[in-house]
């Protein structure tokens, strides 16, 4: 085959589909047995992504365009309110039914329940199944990814652990809202959370795991029981939960054996986490460079899918989440809250929540190679 995508979530199903949509044989490996098994995303998708991307209408719930951010004593929290919808909630459990469709119809295999055990010059092993040879393969596989290791590439080194419960609501019982509580006694280094959007909501915390000294449920199930913005579930509570790697993207990102995407890449940006817009921007990257450069064997192509230079998007965000971690006491914390209740305060929030930012868009010149094109 040309490429073995290790990891069926977002950024693995939708290399997967562009790359298949560039007639190469491509498959995708993915031990859970269910997609809707291990979702660890709270499934927020930011204005950017909305705009830029096709996503299924009728997968995303309401929009909300209101955030809340509260100091540790959860009194007169600093409102920001946006004239645009900023975010929707996705149902990712269907969301990620609907990429492997997508992948599917566009010629890509898809299998569940295997489990990836190594690669090596092209040959790669499976617990329990037959070996295959890739000329490529991609690791999708999470923030802690074996593809890494094996492909001799950077790995993540900086995470946060977050959990969150997530319940339905009844219709009309809250106005959708997006709930943020600064509080290192909750959410160390990190928020506290509540979003909202009339149908579901989402109560996380996270936050860095050697200073959660009792337990990360425990400060969940403590949140939650308190939480800004809390509704009564009406219906099932699901559990989610998992690391997320706030570092930064990584470094050296790709070799002549494979590249990565998504978490595996460090696809997270350092002050927010958020994942999703950026796991899709780079996604679409990485099935340029690679079809072009199995396409051509040029090894130089790789070099577009360089670490450092979208690194340096997060730069900033780098930077603030260095100040972030450096919040450890609520004093510290009602101190933050009280400097963004300021101009400047309000405007740099509003700048980080509602922001345009994102990753570099695809060279036009890069997709053309990569489908045997060329521009006049």
């Amino acid at each position: 085959m040309d490429v073995l995508v290790v990891g069926a979530g977002l950024a693995g199903l939708r290399t997967a589909l562009l790359l298949a949509r560039r007639e190469l044989n491509v498959m995708v490996v993915d031990r859970r047995r269910s997609l809707s098994a291990g979702i660890r995303t709270t499934g927020i998708f930011v204005r950017r992504t909305l705009d830029d991307f096709d996503l299924p209408e009728h997968l995303l719930g309401p929009g909300i365009r209101d955030v809340l951010l509260y100091p540790p004593s959860r009194r007169a929290p600093i409102r920001l309110t946006s004239d645009r919808d900023e975010y929707r909630v996705a149902d990712m459990a269907a969301v990620y039914e609907h990429a492997r469709h997508e992948a599917e119809s566009a010629g890509a295999r898809v299998l569940l329940g295997v489990r990836y055990v190594g690669a090596s010059n092209g040959f790669v092993r499976f617990a329990g199944a037959e070996p295959v040879t890739a000329r490529f393969v991609i690791g999708a596989d999470g923030p802690r990814s074996r593809v890494a290791r094996d492909l001799g590439l950077d790995v993540n080194r900086r995470f946060l652990v977050g959990a969150e419960i997530v319940h339905a609501i009844e219709s009309g019982a809250s106005v959708p809202a997006f709930h943020c509580v600064l509080d290192p006694r909750v959410a160390p280094g990190y928020l506290g959370w509540v979003i909202d959007d009339g149908r579901h909501a989402h109560v996380g915390v996270a936050g860095y795991p050697n200073a959660m000294r009792t337990g990360l449920r425990h400060l969940l199930d403590a949140f939650a029981a308190d939480a800004p913005g809390r509704v009564t579930p009406a219906g099932p509570v699901e559990r989610r939960g998992g690391p997320i790697p706030v570092g930064g993207v990584l470094r050296r990102l790709a070799s002549p054996a494979g590249l990565l995407v998504g978490d595996a890449a460090g696809a997270v940006s350092p002050l927010t986490a958020g994942g999703l817009d950026p796991c899709l921007r780079m996604s679409e990257l990485a099935a340029a460079v690679t079809a072009g450069y199995l396409r051509t064997g040029d090894q130089r192509l790789l070099s577009r899918y360089d670490g450092n230079t979208l690194r340096a998007k997060f730069r900033g965000r780098l930077w603030l989440r260095r100040v972030f971690a450096g919040i450890r006491s609520p004093a510290a914390a009602e101190a933050a809250v009280t400097v963004l209740r300021g101009r400047a305060g309000r405007a740099l929030a509003a700048r980080v929540l509602f922001g345009d930012g994102s990753f570099p868009e695809v060279d036009p010149r890069l997709a053309d190679l990569a489908t045997g094109h060329r521009r006049r």
